[in-house]
């Protein structure tokens, strides 16, 4: 047994800083980011916000919303290729603001599935998002180096919480590793195995051992406010994902529900039984469920959640004096909260 001394922080433990500013209106915030990419020779500018792979969030409709204002969603992988075809040949989707999801398990259909596009003259989704609960698998760190000597697509991987992981995902051919174990709102990882990471303290030290292999790191899970968010981009996350801010919406998964008058949509993890018994059939016998289904009161359209969001975090710039998005970290102090 091996106990590590120091504090490590979620999002609830501190606060940003103000600090003087030049910057007299919110309108004045580039959220737009240019990247490169440490595998391959594509570029990317859009806001680095990323719809997470959720049935109930990585929708073909979400991903027609998001790309008008340049943000990422990372598809979900219970969608037939049928499907796919439509959704970007009708251009529902834009390939550059959509990446598509592989488990492990899916290691052969990534290539059927990009091939049948090519065939037929439609354009691939931008990024690959290689998707395991458990990122620490030595057969996962072979699966990325599979799928990095297969294509040249920007490829997202993950989850892990720890630099040394972050550091191996990255030379195996990942540029951007997904951080988090168990921060989510329908996650229950942490309380069925013990298993997690705060996760400001996760972003903290995996982007800074990211950065120096000229890698990326994208935050998932934790943020249930705009000001997480940016609290997340403060602690150095290039990219970050959401899941539960995003659910219960028009452009949503999940089904509606009636109840006292009111209209709800369920929302659950991906390893909750929910989710295994829909697209597994059952939940194996020697495996727990490590999510749970909730239902939210439906929110409506979702551009105006967008519009909260991204206004959150254009006035938290201002109050630290960061010109855009990638000026959120060099400007951001962290005030800790004593509860």
């Amino acid at each position: 047994m091996r106990l590590e001394d120091g504090f490590k922080l979620d999002f609830d433990d501190v606060l940003i800083r103000p600090k003087r500013s030049t910057l007299s209106s919110r309108k004045l915030v580039d959220l737009k980011r240019s990247f490169k990419f440490r595998h391959t020779e594509a570029v990317w500018l859009g806001i680095p916000i990323i719809a997470a792979n959720m049935d109930t969030t990585g929708t073909f409709e979400i991903g027609n919303v998001f790309k008008k204002h340049k943000m990422l969603t990372a598809i979900h992988k219970f969608y037939s290729l049928e499907e796919w075809e439509k959704a970007l040949s009708s251009s529902q989707i834009s390939p550059e603001y959509t990446a598509v999801t592989f488990g492990i398990e899916e290691a052969e259909n990534a290539a059927i599935f990009f091939e049948s596009l090519k065939k037929k003259n439609i354009e691939c989704p931008k990024f690959i998002c290689l998707d395991v609960a458990n990122g620490y698998n030595e057969k996962f760190l072979d699966f990325v180096k599979k799928i990095r000597d297969q294509f040249t697509n920007p490829i997202i991987a993950g989850n892990v919480v720890t630099g040394e992981m972050t550091e191996a995902l990255i030379l195996a051919g990942a540029d951007i590793v997904k951080i988090g174990i168990g921060p989510g709102s329908v996650c229950t990882t942490r309380t069925v195995t013990g298993v997690g990471y705060p996760q400001l303290s996760a972003i903290i030290e995996c982007s800074d051992a990211a950065h120096g292999l000229s890698g990326h790191v994208m935050s998932d899970g934790g943020c249930a406010t705009p000001g997480d968010i940016s609290k997340a981009f403060g602690a150095g996350a290039d990219f970050v994902m959401l899941g539960g801010m995003l659910a219960a919406h028009e452009e949503s998964g999940g089904a509606s529900i009636e109840r006292d008058g009111k209209t709800y949509k369920e929302f659950y993890g991906m390893s909750s039984d929910t989710a295994m018994e829909r697209y597994y059939g059952d939940i194996k016998d020697y495996r727990a469920s490590e999510g749970e289904a909730i239902s939210l009161e439906f929110r409506g359209p979702i551009d105006k959640t967008i519009q909260q969001i991204l206004g959150g975090i254009r006035s938290a710039a201002t109050y630290v004096g960061a010109k855009d998005i990638k000026d959120l970290q060099k400007c951001t102090s962290f005030v800790l909260k004593y509860k």
